[in-house]
């Protein structure tokens, strides 16, 4: 932890009720590009969780009560602090979670956006009227707080999927918890010390690290004071959670798996979209639900795109993320790494082709190479399944409708790309696809004015934008009557 210039942003143990709380027992951080102990962080558990919750609920009513202009004022206070420690929390990222430090750094803003777009937004918190049935009666309609929110948020982007929830949780006035993954806990904890710093006060952010993922889990999603709860990770996992939600009848937003395909068509500007897809696949090692999962060109173009995208990623320099020049760093763990090459092996056999990498790097233990397939069809392994690593199917077709069709043979629905300069062809595709994200022209589409989220089984509910907020707060319908009297 010598990156780290603040000292005081590296949190060793749980933050409830604006105190850190140390645990008898204690699980390491490591270092996914050396495998090397970055810090030993205290294992909280049950106990630890449902205190969480109720410091939350102590602290909703005050935090509620607060008008959206006093609750702006501290989170402007939040950005602004976690941009003036941009470098050590993207140090920090990067030391747990291996990603480019410059890839780091760009999630450290992404997050504060969001932090940033929802303390104005949620001073436009607007409610209704509604002509009544009679004249004697008069129909408002307001939106309140939904109260205690727990979460439970992923590895991959450790300060940005907290911040997104967070952020959106608070300018609504509710209280928050969140279960950051164990394996990358000391953003989160970061994060935590900056919103001390801000003016949070005690009970409003609480973070709860441990590795008891079935138990806390269970407190989260079933505690009778958690009034909503919200998931980002595996569409099998968040099956589970929204099951245990059920029981007390929560409400529930999940932001799950992906297979995104990106499609270029004869039309399209083959240089704009190497580029677009080499970003969209490759960006944290492959490991985002928003990468790119299958490469889909039309035939007349499928060559020359292949040499010129196959040109682009032998660019591609693969290293510790602290290391000039790296643009793909280590895969999260060793199993991670095998998962991905049995996909490719699986797919190898069922009569693709590998054209580029395919095989672990020399770098270390936690590295893949930047992979590109070729003669892959819907059905392989490598088009079926989430990849979440730097392997990139590719996949012809003839026509805009089967290609269409061959984007929406999935059961997940988040992101989706596709290249094309016919304005036709965009309505029609980008109605056609059947994803709650749709990038035209583009590999990057996450920004915090935009509802980030998912159809099908990549999910429910939305982050980002005015329709994120609303996922935060109930409508309350007010009847007034007697009014002629």
């Amino acid at each position: 932890m010598q990156q780290v210039n603040d000292s005081g942003l590296v949190k060793l143990s749980s933050y409830i009720d604006g105190q850190w709380l140390e645990a008898s027992a204690r699980f390491d951080v490591i270092n996914p590009a050396n495998g090397q102990v970055v810090a030993q962080v205290s294992n909280a558990g049950i106990e630890e969780t449902e205190a969480a919750i109720l410091a939350a609920k102590k602290a909703l009513p005050a935090w509620s009560k607060k008008s959206a202009n006093e609750r702006a004022v501290i989170m402007r206070r939040w950005f602004n602090l976690m941009m003036e420690s941009q470098d050590d929390l993207g140090r920090i990222l990067t030391l747990e979670q291996g990603k480019p430090l410059a890839e780091a750094k760009g999630e450290i803003a992404y997050g504060a956006a969001f932090i940033d777009w929802f303390a104005e937004e949620g001073k436009r918190v607007y409610g209704d009227t509604i002509p009544g049935p009679a004249t004697d009666k008069r129909i408002i309609v307001i939106k309140q707080p939904v109260g205690v929110v727990a979460s439970i948020t992923p590895w991959n982007f450790p300060n940005a999927m907290i911040a997104r929830k967070a952020a959106a949780a608070l300018a609504a006035g509710c209280t928050f918890v969140v279960r950051p993954s164990p394996i990358t806990p000391l953003s989160a904890l970061a994060m935590a010390e900056l919103a001390e710093r801000a003016g949070v006060p005690a009970g409003v952010l609480n973070v709860v690290v441990g590795e008891d993922a079935v138990g806390m889990g269970k407190v989260l999603t079933q505690h009778p004071d958690v009034a909503k709860f919200t998931f980002t990770g595996s569409t099998a996992v968040g099956k589970i959670l929204m099951t245990q939600a059920a029981s007390t009848v929560k409400k529930v937003s999940m932001e799950l798996g992906g297979n995104a395909p990106f499609i270029v068509f004869d039309d399209a500007d083959i240089d704009a979209a190497v580029q677009g897809a080499l970003i969209s696949k490759y960006r944290n090692a492959g490991q985002t639900c928003v990468c790119t999962n299958r490469i889909l060109l039309q035939q007349g173009i499928a060559q020359e795109f292949t040499d010129k995208f196959a040109s682009a990623v032998a660019g591609l320099k693969v290293g510790d993320g602290f290391t000039d020049g790296t643009n793909v760093g280590p895969m999260i763990t060793s199993q991670a790494v095998d998962g991905v090459h049995k996909l490719v092996e699986e797919t190898i056999a069922a009569g693709a082709k590998v054209i580029a990498g395919g095989k672990r790097s020399t770098v270390g233990a936690n590295f893949y190479e930047p992979t590109i397939v070729i003669g892959v069809t819907n059905d392989m392994p490598l088009a079926s399944n989430e990849i979440f690593g730097p392997v990139a199917p590719i996949i012809t077709f003839e026509t805009e409708e089967e290609a269409i069709a061959l984007a929406n043979d999935t059961e997940y629905g988040l992101a989706a790309y596709f290249y094309s300069r016919d304005i036709g062809r965009v309505w029609r595709v980008g109605e056609g696809l059947e994803f709650g994200m749709v990038g035209v022209n583009e590999g990057i589409i996450s920004n915090a004015a935009a509802p980030f989220g998912g159809v099908k089984q990549s999910g429910n509910g939305r982050e980002g934008s005015k329709y994120g907020l609303d996922d935060y707060m109930e409508i309350k319908y007010l009847c007034m009557g007697g009014l002629d009297r």
